[in-house]
């Protein structure tokens, strides 16, 4: 299960737990896409409730799309990680080192109040 969902003028929320294939990160990545359209300086909280790897055709589907998905993170200047995997805090604030102008910051699932006062300060 993979949800998409615009949450105020300049937030979005998304929702991860099992595993997509190549339909799925299709419409997810169509959903993302949709849902983010017109937003500047935002924030976004990823909510990673079961991690599963993609199969492989979806990740060839994701890296088909990497150079709008590049763009499309221009939009944010700062998202919070929900996940209870250490080695995915860790994935998530390198990355957030990757894209300049984008902070990431990992929290544990039950710190959503913590990582909801972050996003918006």
């Amino acid at each position: 299960m993979f949800k998409v969902e615009r949450t105020g003028t300049n937030r979005v929320d998304i929702e991860m737990s099992g595993r997509l294939d190549a339909g799925g990160m299709r419409a997810v990545l169509d959903q993302l896409v949709s849902e983010t359209k017109g937003i500047e300086n935002g924030i976004m909280l990823y909510d990673v409730i079961d991690f599963c790897l993609p199969t492989p055709r979806a990740i060839v589907i994701e890296f088909s799309r990497l150079p709008s998905m590049f763009g499309l993170l221009k939009q944010f200047h700062r998202a919070a990680v929900l996940t209870d995997k250490a080695w995915l805090k860790k994935v998530s604030e390198f990355e957030g080192a990757l894209f300049p102008g984008l902070e990431i910051k990992a929290f544990a699932r039950d710190q959503r109040n913590e990582a909801e006062h972050w996003l918006s300060s």
